[in-house]
């Protein structure tokens, strides 16, 4: 009777273990995605960009699962509201436009994303569209700043931006988890790690 209720746990407890490995691995990595890219420029380039750095693929794919928890309208609005804003943002680093310290804010984003998901945040609509698109500005920026510099600034932010689409896919698809037994507490979990990291990054933000 016993080993039939905990049979089910099991994946779960696997995904878990998967998941605190990632994202270990994703805060060890050497290369932030924002620092020393954009030089070779072309599609190929910015579609590999988001992929080589800590900060913000967990911040991507924080939007992902957070828009999934949040459901209608938010699980389509916040992957679409992201890239929109992060546009915007890019042509703010192109312009070198006066912001906030952007690491600062970057690492922020991991911290708060990671946060509402840990705490399972309901917040209403336009309060999420804002908080991700805030966000989004200080992504776009850090990229924007390098744009200038690629041989094909166009392919460049192309690819950037599909691959910031696939990884709030990737976001949405972990976020399903939320309908299986036991898989709230492993996407909690995962904000937990998220936010930690953020801190982490925070630390490093002000250091400098």
């Amino acid at each position: 009777m016993n080993a039939s209720r905990q049979a089910p746990r099991r994946p779960h407890k696997r995904v878990a273990i998967a998941a605190s490995g990632a994202v270990a691995l994703f805060v060890g990595s050497v290369a932030e995605a924002h620092m020393g890219t954009g030089l070779a420029g072309g599609f190929g380039s910015g579609f590999r960009h988001p992929f080589s750095g800590a900060d913000h693929l967990l911040a991507m794919v924080s939007v992902g699962v957070w828009g999934a928890f949040l459901g209608r309208p938010l699980i389509l609005a916040l992957p679409v509201i992201f890239p929109a804003v992060m546009v915007a943002g890019a042509v703010m680093g192109m312009l070198v436009v006066p912001l906030p310290p952007v690491e600062l804010g970057i690492a922020l984003s991991v911290t708060v994303l990671g946060g509402c998901i840990a705490l399972s945040v309901k917040a209403p609509v336009w309060v999420a569209l804002l908080i991700v698109a805030i966000f989004a500005i200080f992504h776009g920026y850090a990229h924007g700043k390098e744009l200038p510099s690629a041989a094909d600034p166009v392919g460049y932010s192309l690819g950037f931006v599909l691959a910031t689409g696939s990884l709030h896919v990737v976001g949405i698809g972990i976020g399903f988890l939320n309908d299986r037994q036991g898989g709230v507490r492993v996407t909690r979990s995962l904000g937990v790690l998220i936010a930690g990291a953020g801190v982490w990054f925070l630390c490093k933000a002000v250091a400098l």
